[in-house]
């Protein structure tokens, strides 16, 4: 027990140490100064040459977005995803070691060109976020958690981070077994995750660009605003084009839909008109939710005993 509540402390101090570092420190492998020149670019592209040319500058939920950017990407960290994660690591190294398992390295990939080991660390975590993101959809509790990053009403790079903590956690736990079986270095996961970074602030950005024929392997903002579509379709009750960087997985297994030019279609889910507009309320809305439902039933129940008596 007190290893893991020195995991936690020391979480705490050098995630706090690494952000500071990260600010007063610029390099080449800097998160946070990659993310402020790749989000800055992105925005001045949608100002030179925007898809929907009425919509504004500084959009609906531009600077919700931008926070949560910051949040997703380093606060959550700080206040204890960081600590969790490694004491969660820690837990499983141990479990292993039960079965004198030091570690559950499969693949070799060191040895391999480096970019090819990028490409199949790129390939890999991408097809088990498709999968994950299915889910997010046709799980109803995962749905709920997913709601916050579908109520955005206007489309914009910033919007792409618009998304409840719990995803975090759900994406990382399922991607971590897959990943760690692979060898793979901090600087190949960087350089896949900035890249991740900026094929979706493209997807979400007010850009019309389509890639062409990369369009089939790429998720472009075409393809992207047809998912946070209002209106399904009825052979895609669930949602399409599930996509975060790569399309072709839809294409392969059939949940692609550009059915038209999507420029102008109304963005959302039924039933997004009471949902919270402000951060606190949208990370406390998957909770409340499930207490709201259970006063429902209780309410519909009562009535029904009523009727009865």
């Amino acid at each position: 027990m007190e290893k893991y509540l020195k995991i936690i402390g020391d979480s705490f101090t050098g995630y706090f140490n690494y952000l500071v570092l990260e600010i007063t420190n610029p390099s080449w492998t800097n998160y946070l100064y990659w993310l402020l020149g790749l989000s800055l670019l992105v925005w001045v592209l949608e100002v030179i040459v925007p898809w929907r040319g009425n919509q504004k500058v500084f959009r609906k939920g531009f600077w919700l977005d931008t926070f949560y950017i910051f949040f997703n990407f380093f606060l959550f960290s700080l206040i204890g995803y960081n600590a969790l994660s490694n004491v969660a690591v820690e837990l499983f190294n141990d479990f292993l070691r039960l079965f004198h398992i030091e570690n559950i390295i499969t693949f070799q990939v060191q040895n391999l060109p480096f970019w090819v080991q990028l490409l199949i660390m790129f390939v890999v975590a991408d097809f088990i976020q498709w999968n994950v993101h299915r889910q997010l959809h046709r799980q109803p509790w995962l749905w709920e958690f997913h709601k916050v990053h579908h109520s955005v009403k206007e489309m914009g790079f910033a919007a792409q981070f618009r998304f409840h903590f719990m995803e975090t956690i759900i994406y990382k736990t399922v991607q971590y077994i897959p990943l760690a079986m692979i060898g793979f270095g901090i600087q190949e996961f960087f350089v896949v995750h900035m890249f991740a970074v900026f094929i979706g602030h493209l997807n979400h950005a007010n850009l019309n660009w389509n890639y062409g024929i990369f369009g089939y392997i790429f998720n472009n903002p075409q393809m992207h605003i047809w998912h946070h579509s209002r209106e399904l379709p009825e052979n895609h009750p669930h949602g399409m084009n599930y996509g975060l960087s790569l399309s072709i997985w839809d294409y392969l297994f059939g949940t692609a839909y550009i059915p038209k030019n999507g420029q102008k279609i109304s963005l959302g889910f039924a039933g997004d008109e009471d949902f919270p507009e402000d951060f606190k309320n949208q990370l406390a809305f998957p909770f409340r939710r499930k207490k709201n439902n259970t006063a429902v039933k209780l309410s519909k129940t009562f009535r029904k005993e009523q009727k009865t008596i």
